[in-house]
């Protein structure tokens, strides 16, 4: 097959570890392979581009069946912290960076950082609550699929 993928946009609207992950990933494999990327934070994914909240993403450990624990282990006091700084240690010995350090290494290659307008004004905020690479540039569905366009979007 000779059709080659020249231009992603991802959408991220989960506010977990394993919500925000999936997208970084295959936003910085976009831009190491060349290709343009773009990334469009809506709902509770704005929380990767917050400000205050973006060091402070927990593992999902209520209803997720990836962790292979029932539901309510996973509502025990304390335990998504537990799980959290489990996955994170993991990580860290995978080199994987944490969320602010990936958000910073990604708009370093040129992708593009988006905080979707419906949802900011949903939640209340304004363009000083997100980091420098996203505070300017909270735009509408409307401009999304504008930056979208000619290429694949990709929903995580």
């Amino acid at each position: 097959m000779d059709d080659q993928i020249e231009k992603v946009s991802i959408i991220i609207s989960q506010g977990s570890l394993e919500g925000i992950y999936p997208g970084l990933i295959m936003a910085n494999g976009a831009r190491a392979e060349g290709m343009d990327a773009n990334l469009f934070f809506t709902f509770f994914g704005l929380d990767a581009i917050h400000k205050n909240r973006q060091k402070h993403i927990k593992l999902a450990s209520v209803g997720n069946p990836g962790l292979h624990v029932p539901t309510w282990i996973g509502g025990l006091p304390g335990m998504a912290g537990f799980m959290t700084r489990q996955m994170e240690n993991r990580m860290a010995k995978l080199d994987i960076p944490s969320v602010p350090e990936f958000i910073e290494m990604i708009s370093d290659t040129g992708a593009g950082l988006y905080g979707c307008k419906a949802s900011v004004d949903l939640f209340g905020f304004g363009p000083e609550d997100f980091v420098d690479q996203v505070k300017d540039q909270i735009i509408t569905v409307g401009d999304f699929y504008q930056l979208a366009a000619g290429g694949q979007i990709i929903f995580t």
